[in-house]
């Protein structure tokens, strides 16, 4: 189901936090951030799936969630992580309480779409 959606154009979310920097890395340490290879054309939105946000991190949500959708509240939206991440979970139902009518929750997320054979693109954060 959540291919047929993909190829219909259906908005898809990527809620996968991104690992933060290290605390005990020493000054001046370059730091990498690890790839991360998504659904294509999925929005990446880290860090919004957990179960209290901050407003700055809500608002980035409610941000990157409109420009997903193009501001429509009835294009369908499917939010997703990886298998057994509930943070996917928690950004739909932030969805819904925002308006959003035509919400699914993608609960195999990357891991489902991958054993699927379905195609990846590498993925960089939303801005705000």
């Amino acid at each position: 189901r959540a291919e047929r959606l993909w190829r219909a154009g259906a908005a898809f979310v990527d809620v996968l936090p991104r690992p933060p920097r290290p605390t005990t890395l020493p000054p001046g340490t370059i730091w990498r951030d690890a790839p991360h290879d998504s659904i294509p054309h999925a929005r990446w939105l880290p860090n919004t799936g957990f179960g209290e946000l901050a407003p700055q991190t809500e608002a980035y949500f409610r941000h990157g969630l409109s420009a997903a959708t193009g501001g429509d509240p009835d294009k369908p939206v499917v939010l997703f992580c990886q298998r057994n991440c509930w943070m996917s979970w928690n950004a739909a139902k932030r969805a819904l309480a925002l308006g959003y009518r035509h919400v699914h929750w993608y609960p195999d997320g990357t891991d489902g779409w991958g054993e699927a054979g379905l195609p990846f693109a590498r993925a960089e954060p939303a801005g705000p």
